[in-house]
């Protein structure tokens, strides 16, 4: 080893090595961080800044707008990467960085990868108390960025130059490893990040990076196929694992080859194409009635890539309960579920080993038969759910309409409200790997923001596809303004900005617990004077997009056509019906807490019918 060194701060050095580090993808070369978001301010903009300029052209910072919609557009990035890639947030000292948790947050609920260089107090307590620092009286050491403890896999606060010799490189093994995925936060005290030291030349060497891939064992590998031998019905649950792993070919050959029909989380949507013979559709709470009649009668359940959060289980109510499950995942945590037989280990290495240990097995035409029969009648139902026409505008309607005329690798991408049921629902599938539905932490201002992150993924590999975003108000106005830094960095996008008159899901959710409707639609809050309709094509105008309203989905197809012609960010407005056009067919039941006594004689009612399903509810671990 050379004694050779090199004097920077350390922001230089941070940066230095983020640029210097590579990772493998398909036989090509990829700098692993494709760049920053970044808000400036006091306690990033002097050091780290500085830092940052010097390397603008290796590491592009795209200007936020607001913290939380930079971490948001940051996991997105990462999402559209299958999770190979990230980019980092850098902002400011206090309030700033305080913003990120939410998106930390759903970084760490979808188990991806982003990066946090944020500021923090100065080390030497000198000048404290400082601007927008906490004092805690009996810590002078907690502050704010503490409470990121609790949202990333990987936590440190740099208090002197030399740790970043070891910290940097175990954030990077912590963002890249598949069983242990998420965000990591490094807090740069702004004293700190101008300090200087001597560092090894060798720690900025060039690195290239692959993704481990982790065989599973052979003893777990043994006992799954035993198991899925002596199965009846199986079916396989297809998370977003199956993506990461890039295992999308080995499940759809393993399921040919089985003849096991497969259902999709709402994570895995576009594992398989809408019209796969054994693609059952999507399961759960937000699902079909094929997959959730498929997975009720189902002996033997491979879940592959799944976490297997309560949307997909139906709170544990979707399956037999003398139903056995094999859980194959890279994450142990993941693979324990439920009291499932583990296989620990990479997906496609998973299924392969399973392939091979199946060998000759195949599941009974006469179960196979019954899923494609459920399918058909499922694929009917969504063609009249969708149809123009069917009542009132619609999601389902603006679902079927942007369906029909997108291009097959254009990536859509929804999140929390009413949007995320309504798209796993109705969204036919026309290419692998083209829906970010964000419901891991079901995070209403996804969906813009998280649309601006994934189109500057997109661009980078296919910039002549689009990136189409469905919005409700109620996420609209929570957070817009990445229409503007889609207009700033020239990476268009189609937004569907569908009004329904507040937060109409939960209205529903309320109505359906037997309450009356209450501070969910703009009409019914008591404390609204006279409601008041927002000009949602002259806001996003405002913001440099071209804005157009239109009245049905005749004109929403005409206005798609131009969207798609546009090379600038494209809003089209449309109002939809707050009650009636739901997707109504599908759902499984889904645990939520209703109250055990009350005077209201429908809230007692619905509660009485809400647990009334309870008796089916798997127990488990």
């Amino acid at each position: 080893m050379s004694d050779e060194t090199i004097r920077l701060t350390t922001a230089q050095a941070i940066i230095r090595y983020l640029a210097n580090q590579f990772i493998e993808i398909d036989g090509q070369e990829w700098r692993l961080c494709g760049g920053g978001f970044g808000i400036f301010g006091h306690g990033n903009v002097t050091c780290l800044g500085e830092a940052l300029y010097d390397a603008r052209a290796e590491l592009p910072l795209y200007r936020g707008q607001n913290e939380q919609s930079m971490g948001f557009a940051a996991a997105a990035y990462s999402k559209q990467w299958l999770r190979q890639r990230f980019m980092f947030c850098t902002a400011s000292a206090g309030p700033g960085t305080a913003n990120l948790l939410t998106s930390a947050a759903l970084a760490h609920a979808n188990r991806l990868p982003m990066l946090m260089l944020c500021g923090d107090i100065f080390i030497t307590r000198l000048p404290d108390p400082v601007l927008q620092q906490l004092e805690h009286f009996g810590n002078p050491a907690l502050g704010v960025n503490d409470a990121f403890k609790a949202v990333t896999r990987y936590w440190d606060r740099i208090t002197h130059p030399a740790q970043i010799i070891q910290s940097l490189p175990a954030a990077i093994a912590t963002m890249l490893d598949p069983a242990d995925c998420g965000p990591a936060f490094l807090g740069l005290p702004q004293d700190v990040q101008g300090w200087a030291y001597d560092y090894p030349v060798e720690l900025f060497a060039k690195k290239v990076h692959r993704i481990r891939r982790q065989a599973p064992d052979a003893g777990e590998v043994a006992d799954a196929a035993a198991l899925l031998k002596s199965a009846e019905r199986p079916i396989i649950i297809a998370g977003g694992g199956v993506q990461y792993s890039r295992a999308v070919n080995e499940l759809t050959a393993f399921a040919e080859t089985h003849r096991i029909p497969v259902v999709e989380t709402i994570a895995g949507r576009a594992n398989l194409l809408n019209d796969h013979p054994l693609n059952t559709g999507p399961i759960g709470v937000t699902g079909s009635d094929s997959a959730n009649a498929v997975a009720e009668k189902a002996d033997v359940i491979l879940a592959v890539g799944t976490r297997l959060q309560d949307f997909t289980t139906g709170s544990w109510t979707a399956f037999d309960k003398s139903a056995k499950i094999v859980s194959l995942n890279a994450a142990r945590h993941d693979a324990a579920k439920h009291l499932s037989l583990p296989v620990v280990g990479d997906a496609k290495l998973g299924l392969e080993a399973l392939g091979s240990a199946l060998e000759g097995y195949k599941a009974p035409e006469l179960w196979t038969g019954f899923s494609r029969d459920q399918r058909r009648d499922w694929d009917r139902y969504v063609a009249e759910n969708v149809a123009p026409g069917n009542g009132p505008n619609s999601y389902a309607q603006a679902i079927g309409v942007v369906n029909a005329l997108c291009d097959k690798r254009d990536r859509v991408v929804t999140a929390a409200g009413g949007l995320p049921a309504e798209v796993t629902a109705n969204w036919r599938t026309l290419d692998v790997g083209t829906v970010d539905v964000e419901f891991g932490f079901s995070c209403m201002g996804y969906e813009i923001a998280g649309g601006w992150g994934a189109r500057i993924a997109q661009a980078e590999r296919e910039p002549d596809k689009d990136t189409i975003v469905f919005v409700g108000d109620g996420s609209y106005l929570l957070m817009n303004s990445d229409i503007y830094s889609s207009v700033l960095s020239n990476r268009k996008l189609i937004i569907l900005m569908l009004d329904n008159g507040g937060f109409a899901v939960i209205n529903k959710l309320q109505n359906n617990t037997g309450n009356e409707s209450f501070n969910n639609l703009i009409a019914d809050c008591p404390t609204v004077d006279a409601p008041f309709a927002v000009d949602f094509e002259a806001h996003a105008a405002s913001m440099g997009a071209i804005a157009e309203t239109v009245e049905n989905q005749a004109e929403l197809a005409e206005a798609f056509k131009r969207a798609k012609a546009s090379e600038r960010t494209h809003v089209i407005c449309m109002k939809v019906d707050a009650y009636e056009g739901w997707t109504t067919e599908g759902h499984t039941w889904w645990e939520v807490g209703t109250p055990h006594v009350t005077d209201n004689a429908k809230v007692q009612a619905a509660h009485e019918d809400w647990e009334s399903s309870r008796s089916r509810q798997r127990k488990g671990v």
